[in-house]
């Protein structure tokens, strides 16, 4: 898979942001996918033509009726001092070295692991219109709204 660094990456600020520092360590371990990786990413993992989640089809697996739970709040953790995720969105049987893909449209896709993701969420979610957390070879996701509510689901 192609990368870019944080650096090269639009977003990257979200990682560098003053209210939110991150350790050189976690850093290291965010690594956006090139434009043309996260594109090729985007169709083999999430819709084949919809570029962003407000255009998914019907025959997109995120539009399909059973995958979702009901929603729940993610803002009041994400604005509270407590760096811990929602509980719901702690997937337990996900090992800390689990791959997962932060996806927030067809242009952007972020690869880093599950230990990171956790201590960084709040990072990731500075840019919170509808991103879908995937993990490697896992059946569970979580799809984030930007009024504040996500929903958990099995894929």
């Amino acid at each position: 898979m192609q990368f870019q660094t944080l650096d090269e990456y639009p977003q990257g600020w979200i990682f560098r942001h003053r209210e939110l520092p991150l350790a050189e360590a976690v850093l290291a371990d965010i690594h956006p996918l090139s434009e043309a990786a996260a594109m090729q990413f985007w169709k083999q993992n999430i819709s084949k033509e919809a570029t962003h989640a407000s255009h998914f089809l019907g025959d997109d697996w995120p539009s399909r009726n059973g995958i979702w739970q009901p929603k729940e709040d993610w803002q009041t953790c994400w604005e509270s001092e407590d760096m811990a995720l929602p509980e719901s969105l702690n997937f337990a049987d996900w090992a800390p070295n689990t791959m997962v893909f932060f996806c927030y449209d067809h242009h952007h896709v972020i690869q880093t692991t599950w230990a990171t993701f956790k201590q960084s969420w709040k990072n990731f979610l500075f840019y919170d219109d509808e991103p879908i957390l995937i993990g490697k070879k896992r059946s569970q996701v979580a799809r984030f709204h930007s009024n504040g509510f996500y929903e958990v689901g099995e894929k």
